[in-house]
């Protein structure tokens, strides 16, 4: 198959509305912007960009040990190797998601972000983003389709880096990229105060069959006995934040999660 000419890539100064929009709505993404003529954040200050970390096992040391302090700090213990780099990874993918669906989400607009355009800060897990330019297409398949190839073009180098010391491969660590898509959306839903909305467009986004992307968003609502619906799905796989101490517990879309379990959690 040919590929077709590339998409045109309007200019980023739209993106910047959106992503100050999404700073507003997301409290837990901490996020530093930087216009075109900002000089590039430096290892030297603890800052790696994705290719660095996807190609040099120094920066890839130097990440992970910064997740192995933050959660040492927070749960009083040091976790396990394999989960210091799932948590990560999480971290990371669920970060990059957001960014990628989050103007989609607002203004129906999917952002470029190279990997070369995005940095973490080992010490503290922050991100630091130049935004690049988004496409902007009039059907909602071809967005929808656009977005899952922006979201794996950004994360496929990272996801080789890390399956070794997330002891993860292939369907695994992109299962764990659908949860983390299907999450961001979700998320922002709720920060929005649409959830309804934002399900629907997580589902429409991930029907299944999109690989490698392995499943679907499977959106489903459990009924509290007061008659209110809840939304719930469980996750394709276990981003084992329950290993991190000892007073963690599974995730409430946890495969470890019953419905009974999540019912008394409503």
């Amino acid at each position: 198959m040919i590929p077709g000419p590339p998409l045109p890539v309007a200019p980023a100064s739209a993106l910047l509305g959106d992503y100050r929009r999404l700073l507003g709505l997301c409290p837990v993404l901490s996020l530093r912007l930087l216009d075109a003529a900002d000089p590039a954040p430096e290892a030297a200050d603890g800052w790696y960009g994705a290719p660095r970390i996807a190609d040099d096992e120094r920066a890839l040391a130097a990440v992970l040990a910064g997740a192995e302090e933050r959660i040492a700090a927070e749960h009083g213990r040091v976790p396990r190797p394999h989960v210091t780099a799932s948590r990560l990874l999480h971290h990371y993918a669920w970060s990059v998601c957001l960014l990628i669906a989050g103007p989609w989400h607002l203004s129906r607009r999917v952002p470029v972000i190279d990997p070369s355009d995005l940095w973490l800060h080992a010490p503290t897990g922050d991100l630091a983003l130049r935004p690049r330019g988004h496409v902007e297409l009039p059907g909602d398949d071809e967005l929808r389709a656009e977005l899952r190839a922006a979201v794996v073009g950004h994360l496929e180098p990272l996801l080789a880096a890390f399956a070794a010391p997330t002891r993860r491969r292939g369907r695994a660590l992109w299962g764990m990229v659908t949860d983390d898509l299907a999450s961001a959306v979700w998320y922002l839903g709720r920060m929005l105060g649409d959830e309804d909305a934002a399900v629907a467009a997580a589902g429409a986004l991930l029907p299944g069959g999109t690989l490698p992307l392995p499943g679907a968003a499977d959106f489903r609502r459990l009924h509290t006995p007061d008659g209110r619906g809840h939304h719930t799905r469980t996750r394709l796989g276990c981003c084992l934040y329950y290993a991190v101490g000892p007073a963690a517990t599974a995730c409430l879309t946890c495969p470890r999660t019953g419905d009974e379990e999540r019912l008394r959690r409503f």
